[in-house]
């Protein structure tokens, strides 16, 4: 176990500063707060070990357990302990399935900027590049248009671009983007406590900054999450109408769903294509978005509803796609082939919009499960820290022209 330094600080935590301790999530205190922390570090531990079985655990156990300690007399303004916080971080990245050491910086992403713990100590009890990951998720945090205090202005932030350059060229290992991604995710997740000055603020920035930079570097769920976040707290009546809407229509159109996921499954079965077929729903912010753009009313957005169509490799894509259009009429304009020209971010499918079931629209796409975990975890589908720096290529190739 790591010896912890005796803390010079002080017990209550820095006003305003959402990013350090000073955020909440509306939640009532627990009664037992470090047990209750404590529990959440086994429960990510036993995450992990479900996706490797063998791996030696003590460096992310012993990384927790630091955390818990150095920030043992902050709270956040639901009371909960602070610890909390750099918990769920790691969680977000073990959902991922990213390697220990990366975990291990998130768990301490924020103990050198917080507490009497410094970098001599951290690189000493868990290595140079736990230190780095948590040296870069400083800095980062140090910058204005990165903060979590609410304080960046439209002056600071209108170069959005340019900021998520130099945000990418500051640092040497994409792990560090992903830990401060992970953290600003969990950030917005827990904003309810803030002023709701602070909370536009915040939601400008991370509309601005960080739900494009999670675009560019394919993670969709992160970019997803964020923009709907941002949307709920900068157009909150707007997100209110058409959350409620969409929730209306989801619970009508469950039993639908299945009824086209069965079709789509026996047709595509007949044609000896395996497949995993689920249900999706496009996120908020993206439907109010395409509304806007092409001035269209709910009922005219083909996409709201759909399946997931998973096969086995890139010729059952197209089969699974000729077989759909033969049985069900394609609507005009409502197709793209992302496989033959992927996004900029990586991103690989069919998308198709048919006249299903019923005579109702609804949105399929199709691709190989390799193209869906690209999908779903952008570079961090192919990156994993090896050695003196290594990866694969193609992060390398993907960071290089983010860097430009």
């Amino acid at each position: 176990m790591v010896a912890l330094p005796i803390l010079d600080r002080d017990s209550t935590p820095s006003a305003g500063v959402l990013g350090g301790g000073d955020h909440a999530d509306g939640s009532a205190p627990l009664a037992d707060p470090a047990n209750h922390v404590r529990q959440e570090l086994d429960e990510l531990l036993e995450h992990i070990r479900g996706y490797l079985p063998h791996a030696n655990l003590d460096l992310v156990r012993n990384a927790g357990e630091l955390a818990i300690a150095a920030h043992c007399d902050e709270r956040r303004k639901s009371g909960e302990p602070y610890a909390h916080h750099p918990i769920a971080v790691g969680a977000i990245l073990a959902r991922m399935q990213l390697d220990p050491e990366t975990i291990a910086g998130a768990l301490l992403h924020d103990v050198v900027e917080d507490t009497s713990v410094d970098s001599a100590l951290i690189e000493r009890e868990f290595g140079l590049r736990v230190a780095r990951l948590v040296d870069g998720v400083t800095k980062l945090g140090r910058l204005p248009w990165t903060s979590d205090d609410g304080s960046a202005s439209r002056e600071k932030t209108h170069q959005a671009e340019s900021l998520r350059k130099m945000f990418m060229a500051m640092v040497d290992d994409i792990g560090v983007v992903l830990i401060k991604l992970a953290d600003r995710l969990h950030n917005m997740r827990t904003l309810d406590a803030l002023p709701p000055d602070k909370q536009r603020k915040i939601a400008q920035q991370t509309m601005e900054i960080y739900a494009p930079l999670a675009n560019r570097l394919g993670i969709w769920p992160f970019k997803s999450e964020l923009e709907d976040l941002s949307f709920r707290y900068l157009n909150p009546e707007a997100f209110q109408a058409l959350n409620a809407e969409l929730e209306k229509r989801g619970r009508d159109s469950a039993p639908y769903l299945e009824v086209v996921k069965t079709e789509v499954s026996e047709a595509l079965g007949a044609a000896g294509i395996c497949t995993e077929i689920t249900g999706r729903t496009k996120h908020i912010y993206s439907i109010y978005r395409k509304m806007k753009h092409k001035q269209r009313g709910l009922d005219e957005i083909y996409d709201v509803i759909g399946l997931r169509v998973l096969v086995e490799d890139r010729k059952d894509c197209y089969g699974a796609l000729g077989i759909i259009h033969e049985r069900w009429h394609p609507i005009p304009g409502e197709f793209d082939d992302y496989i033959a020209t992927p996004k900029e971010s990586m991103y690989q499918s069919l998308h198709t919009a048919i006249i299903g079931p019923e005579g109702r629209a609804i949105e399929i796409q199709i691709r190989t499960r390799e193209m869906h975990r690209s999908a779903e975890y952008g570079v961090a589908a192919h990156w994993r820290y090896k050695e003196g720096g290594k990866g694969d290529g193609r992060v390398e190739a993907k960071v290089a022209w983010l860097r430009q």
